[in-house]
């Protein structure tokens, strides 16, 4: 097929600038969203019964969900460069077969280490999805059709991110986990098919080529390091070693320190060095990949910092909850999506009234609305839990917080390229996403570690107490809960012989629960400081076919554009 590379060349029903067509378009965007967002959150349900079917411990769990965003993290902003080079629709389609084949391939995963390799090559497809249909949006949308544009597009996140558990729940307990994975396979090729039918190609003509090698090398070692760090801690220590650290024969040399915090720091100087070397590579007129120029723009700038700060504690809590809902209250993985469905109910419900809202009382004050309602409903969820918890209690305080996320998420991504021009689209929804994705992978790598070093910490202490309890006893089942992340209590209940122990074990469950609960809470409120200082902006309510102005823009040579004054 022929690309379209200028606005005089379509192909029918090509989505256009104008037209029917870019509307059934932006579903075939939203379907390939929903997968790769689903996924991000449909195995948090199934994890239980993918740690009992693969016998992982509580550290290759985090993995399980860690690898998918690390790897989406890591290249989201290098793939979203590409897309804008060599085609955005042309990485849609790939990302969506990429992401179809690591599907597959986890499916059908036989240990824990194939499945996590395939998690990873999900996220190099997610990487490819995501800044694609940002850039195609913000291409091919403008004022008042781009804010809506963005609004479903951003009800599809925070909806499907609520709607993942249920669905994982249903296919765990119906089917089996591994369904969770080949659901993929149907509604990928349903996007592919939709795609090459409705959404025409596009991409900066003007657009250095090349690749950024050394940026690519900092920006990948640099988030890989951190995330690696904060996920193995507990294993490695995180000051003094637990054990030695070895890879491909080599073995860290000092014992008195562990390798964690030197991986920590070189994640941080990897990622300081990354930013200087982009603004040298800028000043050059060299391929980058990272526009460090787009952070003097104050809604970009604070909209990333809010939306980061705001997914370490929305992802990690996502993570956390189906662990406890189903080891200590001993509900089923359908049972627990159930719970969920409450906040996939209020997302789904607030995305288009946030959209209403918008105009009237402005974008930022519905995100910051957004963000306190999640706040509410994550301190609420978390003082509510208990060992006797009835799960229906939770439900309200889910669906206050799914309504915080549809208010939130729908309105953010619009916000936070509301003044970027349009030229630079790949660059600045590439970066949005990268932040979000790596506040996600630290979400779960920070909450994960909190909550099975408080397990197993409280456990030892709560079982020292328990009389007659002989100390092999007592390492045997503390090792048996971190080894299991915790679903062994599942086991543990079904013996009448471990009466004495079942009541010490769900009590530190719940602690740590509780204190995961409290830091992400802690992480909203944060982010909803940070949205307080985005500036106040207001859709345009002129339609895009009447705008002439934006049209003769549209019409204009991309390259950097005209000089536009950055904000202060």
């Amino acid at each position: 097929m022929t690309e379209a590379t200028t606005p005089s060349t379509h192909h029918a029903p090509a989505m256009a600038t104008e037209g029917r067509g870019r509307w059934i378009g932006l579903a075939m965007l939203s379907v390939g969203v929903a997968m790769i967002i689903v996924d991000a959150t449909i195995v948090n349900v199934s994890v239980p019964a993918i740690i009992k079917d693969l016998n992982l411990d509580g550290t290759a769990a985090e993995w399980v969900n860690s690898a998918y965003v690390l790897a989406f993290a890591a290249l989201l902003v290098t793939l979203g460069r590409i897309g804008d080079v060599t085609g955005r629709r042309r990485l849609y389609i790939a990302g969506l077969g990429v992401f179809m084949g690591a599907s597959m391939l986890a499916g059908i995963a036989p240990t824990g280490g194939l499945l996590i390799l395939a998690r990873v090559l999900q996220g190099v497809g997610g990487a490819m999805i995501l800044p694609a249909t940002q850039s195609i949006l913000n291409t091919n949308f403008r004022g008042r059709d781009r804010a809506i544009a963005f609004a479903i597009w951003g009800s599809v996140i925070g909806g499907m991110a609520a709607l993942g558990p249920l669905l994982g729940g249903w296919l765990t307990t119906n089917l089996s986990w591994r369904w969770a994975f080949f659901i993929n396979l149907p509604i990928g090729l349903f996007a592919i098919v939709g795609t090459l039918i409705y959404i025409r190609e596009s991409r900066d003509e003007h657009a250095r080529h090349g690749f950024d090698l050394p940026g690519f090398v900092l920006i990948t070692a640099g988030l890989s390091a951190i995330v690696f760090a904060l996920i193995e801690g507990r294993t490695y220590g995180w000051i003094t070693p637990n054990q030695p650290f070895t890879v491909a024969g080599w073995t860290w040399p000092l014992e008195s320190i562990s390798i964690i915090p030197f991986l920590i720091g070189f994640g941080l100087i990897a990622l300081a060095i990354f930013a200087r070397v982009e603004a040298n590579r800028d000043r050059a007129g060299k391929f980058f990949l990272f526009d460090v120029t787009l952070w003097r723009y104050p809604a970009f700038r604070f909209g990333n910092l809010a939306g980061s700060i705001v997914a370490l504690g929305e992802f990690g809590l996502l993570f956390v909850l189906p662990l406890f809902l189903q080891a200590v209250l001993g509900l089923t993985a359908f049972e627990t999506g159930m719970v969920f469905l409450s906040l996939a109910v209020g997302a789904f419900f607030a995305a288009p009234m946030a959209g209403a809202l918008a105009p009237r009382i402005g974008p930022r004050r519905v995100v910051t609305t957004g963000m306190a309602l999640e706040a509410i409903g994550i301190l609420v969820t978390t003082l509510l839990v208990s060992s006797d918890l009835d799960a229906r209690l939770l439900l309200i305080p889910l669906f206050v917080y799914g309504v915080g996320v549809g208010f939130a998420t729908a309105q953010l991504t619009s916000i936070v390229l509301s003044d970027v021009p349009p030229q630079r689209s790949g660059l600045a929804s590439g970066t949005n996403s990268t932040v979000r994705q790596v506040g996600s992978a630290l979400g779960v790598a920070i909450l994960g570690t909190i909550l099975f070093t408080v397990l197993v910490n409280e456990t030892t202490a709560n079982l020292a107490a328990v009389p007659g309890l002989p100390p092999a006893a007592q390492a045997g089942i503390v090792k048996a809960i971190d080894a299991s992340a915790g679903q062994a209590l599942t086991t543990i209940r079904l013996d009448p012989a471990n009466a004495l122990v079942v009541a010490p074990i769900e009590s530190a469950f719940v602690d740590a629960t509780r204190a995961a609960g409290f830091v992400a809470f802690g992480f909203v409120v944060l982010g909803l400081g940070f949205s307080v200082l985005l500036p106040e902006t207001r859709p345009d309510l002129v339609p895009d076919s009447n705008d002439d102005e934006d049209d003769a823009a549209d019409r204009a040579p991309a390259g950097d554009g005209p000089e536009i004054p950055a904000p202060a």
